[in-house]
């Protein structure tokens, strides 16, 4: 039987989640420290990063070992798993699937065999190249698929991608390899990467994901948010530059450039998706949200009794508003923290509750008040929608609904899973349109200028295509892109199934012990991995259900529990 896999979220409609990006990395190169613990804290305090499956690697110099499971960072280790791999520098990863689904195999370190010794590498954003890099991959292989590996495995990664590449290589040393292929890459990626002996990073060259170096007492730390390195006692040196190449060993910290700094970074990192505790180029995030909370009191100004954010990711920007505005801030809502997927089929009674199994109004706070209610973005509108209505039910007088980014219009291709531009609501609907839709007596975004001068970073220096459709890295043709190139199902890319088209000939175990390199045999040109096996096993009487691509987050189940008047799609809201 299905069990929960006590996943949290901050999400209130599984079907309108708020972006997520993929991943979060860690490493570590520490003679002396139990870098397996360090790790796991690492991760820990990037589980916001990715919530869907977690990985650790390390080496003692001459055995390396991985683990690596679907689940939190907390359900996949415990303390048997952690003292089991030995070792002074060890990488870490969380993951939120963008390309390839959400299935064992695609989690990481991903791991290959090289000429001098084995590969292990964890990977943060989203590569925009990948069907050129296969191509490249057929070519080194006199144009046959992979017959081994992580790609004949089933991963359908691009980081898988950039693993074979790296594994088959013919250059004296995996640093030479690196700095050859880390060129050829095109799109967001921050990579920890590592063999029995040296720990190596690097970050793309528009930096669109974040990447620190910290130093321990006694060595160095590699991770994608400055929090992570306040958990394990490292203190910040400094950001990783964009087009930097970082090696790590028994001789010391050394840095190479594998291309020219072309600084873009992600802007929704400094709205909603870095710890708030996080700082990204010097500037604190918690401050930068306060400081878009602010603005947005100035650009759309409301005579109300109370500011309210949505619990949690509005909380920093109301805190703001309210200091602008001078009107009293107050929590108008409950949250439940411990709601989580749940395989319990809800009753018609609960489904008609809605949201408030996540989300309770205080009545006596919010009744016969003019409410001001803050949140960070709006992709769908079917959250804030249930919420006004919940709010109007409780007694609010009036509510005002104000983001604190501008209107949400384009897709990422750089690691952040939004909905599809069709889904985007505000590609439907004018802010006066999506105003009336959500029922708030009025809507206000934060000004395109006012977010970046929040963030204190030059305009030139920020990716902003979601909201403007500008995107800083160039993409490829429209059948040669997308999220689920490799993946297999009717949903699937342009590419499904190329990259592991193998039929698995005997039983893969559904949690090794170690993740070490797990053989499988396989012929060519039948049935993908992904097509024989569902990421989890299933019980008498359940129906396989095939996940491709970036589907909503870790609540997909609590579909049934969001009402059929909070499911307005653009389209249909534009011919009403």
């Amino acid at each position: 039987m299905a069990r929960s896999d006590g996943k949290l979220t901050h999400d209130l409609d599984p079907l309108d989640h708020g972006p997520k990006d993929e991943c979060g990395v860690f490493g570590v190169w520490a003679p002396g420290e139990d870098v397996a613990k360090l790790t796991y804290y690492g991760l820990y305090a990037l589980q916001h990063r990715g919530q869907e499956s977690a990985g650790i690697a390390t080496s003692d110099g001459k055995h390396l070992s991985v683990y690596k499971d679907i689940g939190l960072v907390s359900q996949v280790f415990d303390e048997t798993t952690l003292n089991s791999m030995p070792g002074h520098m060890a990488i870490g990863h969380c993951r939120y699937s963008t390309t390839g689904g959400n299935i064992w195999q695609n989690a990481q370190p991903t791991l290959g065999d090289t000429p001098h010794g084995t590969l292990a590498l964890a990977h943060n954003g989203n590569l925009v190249n990948s069907a050129d890099l296969y191509d490249r991959l057929l070519q080194k292989n006199d144009g046959k698929r992979p017959e081994r590996g992580e790609l004949a495995q089933g991963n359908t990664t691009d980081t898988a991608l950039v693993t074979a590449l790296l594994k088959d290589h013919h250059f004296e040393s995996l640093e030479e390899a690196a700095l050859d292929l880390l060129p050829t890459l095109s799109g967001a990626f921050c990579l920890v990467f590592m063999d029995e002996e040296t720990l190596y990073a690097a970050r793309d060259p528009q930096g669109v994901r974040p990447l620190v170096l910290g130093r321990l007492d006694r060595g160095w730390v590699i991770a994608s948010e400055t929090a992570a390195l306040d958990i394990v006692g490292a203190s910040l040196v400094r950001e990783v530059e964009p087009g930097e190449f970082i090696t790590i060993d028994a001789d010391g910290l050394r840095s190479q450039r594998f291309a020219e700094a072309k600084p873009a970074g992600c802007v929704f990192e400094y709205v909603y998706l870095a710890r708030p505790d996080t700082t990204i180029s010097g500037r604190s995030v918690y401050e930068s949200r306060v400081e878009m909370g602010r603005q947005l009191a100035r650009e759309h100004k409301v005579e109300a009794d109370l500011v309210m954010p949505t619990p949690e990711s509005g909380t920093p920007a109301a805190i703001g508003y309210a200091e602008e505005s001078g009107i009293p801030f107050g929590n108008g809502l409950v949250k439940n923290a411990y709601v989580g997927r749940t395989f319990i089929q809800p009753s018609q009674t609960i489904r008609q509750l809605g949201i408030r199994l996540k989300l309770n109004p205080l009545r006596s706070v919010v009744e016969g008040k003019r409410l001001v209610v803050i949140d960070d973005s709006i992709v769908r509108g079917n959250t804030q929608r249930a919420l006004v209505r919940m709010l109007r039910e409780a007694g609010a007088k009036e509510v005002h609904v104000r983001i604190s980014s501008p209107p949400v219009k384009w897709p990422c291709f750089y690691g952040i899973d939004f909905a599809s531009r069709s889904e985007l609501v505000a590609n439907g609907l004018t802010i006066e349109e999506i105003g009336k839709s959500l029922g708030a007596d009025s809507l206000g975004y934060i000004s395109e200028e006012g977010m970046i001068a929040a963030t204190e970073q030059p305009r030139e220096r920020l990716c902003t295509a979601c909201f403007t459709g500008n995107y800083p890295i160039p993409l490829p043709a429209q059948e040669r892109r997308g999220k689920a190139i490799f993946d297999a199902g009717k949903n699937g890319g342009p590419l499904a199934g190329t990259a592991a088209e193998v039929t698995v000939e005997r039983e893969v175990a559904h949690k090794p012990e170690h993740a070490t390199a797990v053989s499988i045999d396989t012929r060519p040109g039948t049935e993908t991995l992904e097509q024989k096996f569902s990421a989890h096993p299933q019980g008498p009487g359940q129906q396989s259900v095939t996940k491709t691509g970036c589907e909503p987050g870790p609540d997909a189940d609590l579909e049934a529990l969001v009402l059929p008047e909070d499911k307005v799609s653009p389209t249909t809201q534009k011919g009403s």
